[in-house]
C-alpha cells in the first residue's frame, strides 16, 4: 500500500504528493487518471506511472487531497485509502483534542482525523503507507504515542492502572504537604489560637519561609506534570487546560515569592502571600484528575468484560490425547474438548456430543441454546451440563468475539454530529479564558477598592482555574462509551457510532417480512390442483423444479413433497427469476412456478384459481401458481410462522411512539392479513427484491426518518438506503456489513431496545453538554467578580479549583448512569 509522500516542492506555494491507485491496466488508464486529477481545482500537474501504480501530483493547497481521491474514484479506479488508530497519551481536555486533530489533518494525505478524549485514540483516514508522519505530527503537537504491546490481552501492566497509581501517589504526596500549609495560613486567619501558636513558636517571617518550602514541594513535585505539558503549549501559543493551571498557580506562587523575599517591590498593604492557594489548587485538581481517571475506567468496563470472556487456555487434541494449551496456540481445524461449566475458547463446529450453551454474553438472550453435531459454537460462551468436542473454524482476531470487540471499540471512538458545536467552541475556549483573566486583572487593578492589586490577582487566578474545557471534551465520548457498551451487553452492536444519534430521530420502522417478522422457514400448507391434473403428479413436478432453488419457499415445497413420500425427478433447463419464480423441464414437461406476475408474463390465465388464491391470502399465507406445459395446474400456499417475540417487539415500538411498516414480496391479501394479525401500521406489498430501496424511499416521503430492519442478501441496498439500517444477527454477512446496527440475538425485541438506548444516550449527552457549557458560562463571570458590586461575593481560587475538578467528575458520573439502563 503506497503512502502519500511529500516530496521536494518547486516553490513555497507548491507541494508534491503521491497517491497509490489500483485497477490500472494500460496506457489509456494512465491518461484517463491523469486527466481526471489535472481537472481538480488546485492541482498544478499530475503524472501517473503504470508500473508503480502511483500518481505524482503537485498542488497548491493540501486540502486538495480529498478532491484528488474523489477524482480517481470517478474515473473508475480505486485509490488506496487506509484507516489507522493511534493511542495518544497526554490529552487532558477538549482543547487537546482540537489541537491533535488539527495537527493530524495538516499531514499530507490525511483525508480526515477524529480524536476521542475518553478513549484517548485518534482515528485517521489517509492514503495509506508509513504512519511515521502521523506520529511525528502528534509528537510535534506536544503529545506522546503509545504503541500496543505485543502480548496476549490481559497480561502485562495496564497503562490505565499505572496512570491511576501515579495519580494516587501524586495526590497523596500533594495532600501531605498541602495540609500543614493550609492549617498554617487559613487556620491562622479563622482560629485565633492557631495564629498565636504560630507567632510564638515559628514567627511571621519564618512562617512564610516554611510556607514557601511546602508550596514549592507541591508545585514542583506532584504539580510538575502541569508544567511539563502546560509550559510547552504556552510557548507554542496553543494553550490548554494545563496551561491555565500553570498560569493560575504561578501567578499565586510568584506573587507570594515576591511578598516573601522582596516585599519592598509591592504597594504598601498588599504584601500578602497565597502559597496555600497555589498548593490547594494543585491538590484539588489532582483529586479531580484521580476521580476522573477512575470514572473513565468504569466507562470502558463493557470492553474489559468482553475481553475477559475468552478463556486463557483450551483442551486441544495433540497426538491422540487432549492437553491444555494457551488459547493463542489453538489452530484452525484443531479438535477442542469442552467439559461442563467451561468456556468455549474459539469459534467452531460441534463434531461429537451435545449440550446446552449459554450465549447471553454474545446475544443478550438468557435462554441456553441446544448444541449438537453440526451446530456452530462461539468463543466466549459458557457450556452448561453436557460435554462435546468441536473443530475450530475461527481463531484469534477472526472469532465473533474479536469482531464484536472491534465493532464496539470503533463505535466508542466515533464522533456524533452533536459533537460539532463542542469542536467549534474548544478551538478558542482556552485563549478566551486567558483573555478573560487578563481583562479581569486589568479591571480590578483600575476599578477595584483599596489594595486593588490583591483583588486583581485573586480574581484573575480564580478565572484561570475555574474554567473547565475537560467537561466539554468528555461530555459526548463518555456517554457514547457507556451507551455502546451497555448495548453490547444486550447483544446490540452499533457498527457506526453515528447511528446512536440518528436512531433516536427515527419515526418509521420498516421491517422485511421474511426472516425478520417471521422465522424465515416457510411450510407448505395448501396444494390445490386445477381440473384435469393429479395432485401427486403436479406436486412431484413442482417439487422437482423447486429442488434446484435455494429460496426458503422452494425448500418448504420440497420438504412438503418428501413428507408425503413423493420422489423427485431430474430437471433440465432450470431458470430462476428473482421476484417472479422458477421454471424447468421435468420428464419432458415444461413447469413454471411463481407469483401471478410470472404467469401473466408467460401469458397464462390464472382466473380459474384466483378466488382460491385470494382466500389463502386472507389467511396470511403466500399463494403461488404452478403451470405445466403452459396450462394453469395448481395454486400453492406456504406460510412462514411469525416469530414468538415479534408481537412483543411491535407493541414496544408502538409504545415508543413509532410507526411500523412491513415491506414484503407477498400479494396485498397476504400482507394485509399479517399486518392485521400483528398491528402493523403501513404495508408495502408485492415488492420485488430490487424494489426494497424504492419502498424505503416511499416511506421517507414527507421528510420522515426511516429505520429498515432486514437479514438477507437482497436487504443490503435497503439497509444502506435507510436513515438507519439494522441487521438481525442470524442474517448474512453482506446484510450485516451494510447495516449501521447489528442485533446479535436475531430477535426483533432488540429493535425497540436499540432505539430506547439511543434516546437515553442522546438525552444523557445533552445533559452533559448543558452542564459543561452552563458551568463555564455562569461561573467564569462569578470568578471574575461580577457579583461583587451587587452583594460583595467573590470566589476563592481554592473553591474555583474544587469546582473545576468536580465538573468533569459530574459529567462522568452522569454518563455512568447509562450502565443502569433497563430494556423496554
Amino acid at each position: 500500500m503506497t503512502a502519500l509522500k511529500k516530496t521536494e516542492p518547486q516553490s513555497s506555494d507548491t507541494s508534491w504528493a503521491e497517491f497509490g491507485i489500483d485497477g490500472m491496466t494500460c496506457a489509456s488508464c494512465v491518461r484517463r487518471v491523469e486527466k481526471a486529477i489535472a481537472a481538480v481545482p488546485g492541482v498544478q500537474a499530475a503524472n501517473v506511472n503504470l508500473a508503480t501504480e502511483r500518481a505524482t501530483v503537485s498542488y497548491s493547497d493540501p486540502a486538495v487531497a480529498d478532491a484528488v481521491i474523489q477524482a480517481i474514484s470517478k474515473a473508475g479506479y480505486e485509490p488506496r485509502i487506509e484507516t489507522r488508530e493511534l493511542q495518544i497519551e497526554g490529552m487532558t481536555c477538549a482543547s487537546c483534542v482540537r489541537r491533535v486533530e488539527k495537527a493530524l489533518s495538516a499531514v499530507p494525505g490525511v483525508l480526515d482525523a477524529s480524536v476521542n478524549l475518553a478513549t484517548e485514540k485518534a482515528t485517521i483516514r489517509f492514503t495509506g503507507g508509513d504512519v511515521s508522519a502521523l506520529e511525528g505530527a502528534v509528537r510535534k503537537a506536544g503529545y506522546d504515542i503509545v504503541h500496543p504491546r505485543e502480548e496476549t490481552v490481559g497480561t502485562g501492566p495496564d497503562r490505565k492502572a499505572l496512570e491511576l497509581r501515579s495519580l494516587v501517589l501524586s495526590l497523596a504526596f500533594a495532600a501531605v504537604f498541602t495540609l500543614p500549609l493550609f492549617v498554617l495560613e487559613m487556620g491562622s486567619h479563622f482560629i485565633p489560637a492557631i495564629h498565636v501558636l504560630v507567632m510564638e513558636t515559628i514567627g511571621m517571617e519564618e512562617n512564610r519561609y516554611l510556607q514557601f518550602a511546602l508550596a514549592s514541594f507541591v508545585l514542583f513535585g506532584p504539580g510538575l506534570r502541569f508544567f511539563q505539558k502546560g509550559v510547552p503549549n504556552l510557548v507554542r501559543w496553543t494553550p490548554d487546560m494545563n496551561s491555565l493551571v500553570v498560569l493560575g498557580t504561578t501567578a499565586a506562587y510568584g506573587y507570594s515569592v515576591i511578598a516573601t523575599f522582596f516585599p519592598e517591590l509591592l504597594p504598601e498593604g498588599t504584601e500578602n502571600v497565597y502559597y496555600e492557594a497555589a498548593a490547594v489548587i494543585v491538590t484539588l485538581i489532582l483529586l479531580g484528575r484521580f476521580l476522573e481517571a477512575r470514572a473513565k475506567g468504569k466507562t470502558s468496563q463493557a470492553i474489559k468484560h468482553l475481553i475477559g470472556l475468552q478463556p486463557k487456555t483450551a483442551f486441544v487434541q495433540r497426538a491422540g490425547d487432549f492437553e491444555e494449551v494457551p488459547v493463542a496456540d489453538v489452530r484452525r481445524n484443531d479438535t477442542v474438548r469442552i467439559r461442563p461449566g467451561e468456556k468455549v475458547p474459539v469459534d467452531g463446529t460441534v463434531i461429537d456430543g451435545d449440550s446446552y450453551v449459554d450465549e447471553s454474553m454474545i446475544t443478550g438472550e438468557p435462554v441456553p441454546v441446544k448444541k449438537a453435531v453440526g451446530s456452530e459454537v462461539v468463543g466466549g460462551t459458557i457450556n452448561k451440563t453436557g460435554s462435546f468436542t468441536f473443530q475450530a473454524t475461527k481463531i484469534g482476531g477472526d472469532t465473533l468475539l474479536a469482531q464484536i470487540i472491534r465493532m464496539v471499540e470503533a463505535a466508542q471512538g466515533s464522533k456524533l454530529p452533536i459533537q460539532a458545536l463542542v469542536d467549534k467552541v474548544t478551538g478558542w475556549f482556552v485563549p478566551a479564558v486567558i483573555a478573560a483573566a487578563a481583562i479581569t486583572f486589568a479591571a480590578w487593578l483600575a476599578l477595584g477598592p483599596d489594595h486593588a492589586l490583591t483583588y486583581a490577582l485573586v480574581n484573575a487566578v480564580a478565572v484561570l482555574i475555574i474554567a473547565c474545557p475537560c467537561a466539554m471534551g468528555l461530555a459526548t465520548p463518555t456517554s457514547i462509551m457507556v451507551g455502546t457498551g451497555r448495548a453490547a451487553e444486550f447483544g446490540i452492536l452499533f457498527r457506526k457510532g453515528e447511528a446512536l444519534q440518528s436512531l433516536r430521530d427515527v419515526e418509521v420502522v420498516a421491517l422485511d417480512k421474511t426472516g425478520t417478522l417471521t422465522k424465515g422457514r416457510p411450510e407448505l400448507t395448501d396444494f390445490d390442483v386445477a381440473d384435469g391434473f393429479g395432485k401427486a403428479e403436479v406436486l412431484r413436478l413442482v417439487a422437482s423444479v423447486e429442488s434446484r432453488s435455494e429460496h426458503p419457499i422452494a425448500e418448504a415445497i420440497v420438504t412438503g413433497a418428501k413428507g408425503q413420500g413423493i420422489g423427485l425427478a431430474d430437471v433440465a433447463e432450470f431458470d430462476a427469476k428473482p421476484g417472479f419464480g422458477v421454471s424447468g423441464v421435468v420428464d419432458g414437461k415444461s413447469v413454471l412456478v411463481g407469483a401471478d406476475r410470472a404467469m401473466t408474463a408467460s401469458g397464462i390465465d390464472v382466473s380459474g384459481l384466483t378466488a382460491r388464491a385470494e382466500e389463502l391470502g386472507t389467511l396470511g399465507r403466500s399463494p403461488l401458481y404452478a403451470a405445466v406445459d403452459g396450462k394453469l395446474a395448481a395454486v400453492i400456499a406456504v406460510a412462514d410462522p411469525i416469530k414468538d417475540t415479534t408481537p412483543e417487539a411491535i407493541a414496544a415500538l408502538h409504545a415508543l411512539g413509532l410507526k411500523v411498516a412491513m415491506i414484503t414480496g407477498d400479494n396485498g391479501y397476504t400482507a394485509r392479513a399479517v399486518a392485521a394479525q400483528l398491528g402493523i401500521d403501513e404495508i408495502v406489498a408485492e415488492v420485488l427484491p430490487d424494489g426494497k430501496v424504492d419502498a424505503v424511499k416511499r416511506l421517507r416521503e414527507g421528510g420522515r426518518k426511516v429505520a429498515f430492519i432486514g437479514d438477507g442478501i437482497n436487504d443490503a441496498p435497503a439497509l444502506t438506503e435507510a436513515d438507519v439500517g439494522l441487521a438481525v444477527g442470524t442474517g448474512t454477512d453482506i446484510a450485516i456489513e451494510s447495516a449501521d446496527v447489528v442485533l446479535m440475538s436475531g430477535e426483533l425485541t432488540g429493535v425497540p431496545r436499540a432505539i430506547a438506548l439511543s434516546q437515553a444516550t442522546i438525552r444523557n449527552i445533552k445533559q452533559n453538554l448543558f452542564w459543561a457549557f452552563a458551568y463555564n458560562v455562569v461561573l467564569i463571570p462569578v470568578a471574575a467578580g461580577v457579583l461583587y458590586p451587587v452583594n460583595g461575593t467573590l470566589l476563592s481560587p481554592v473553591l474555583a479549583a474544587a469546582a473545576m475538578g468536580m465538573s468533569s467528575v459530574f459529567v462522568l458520573a452522569n454518563a455512568l448512569r447509562l450502565r443502569t439502563f433497563r430494556t423496554v
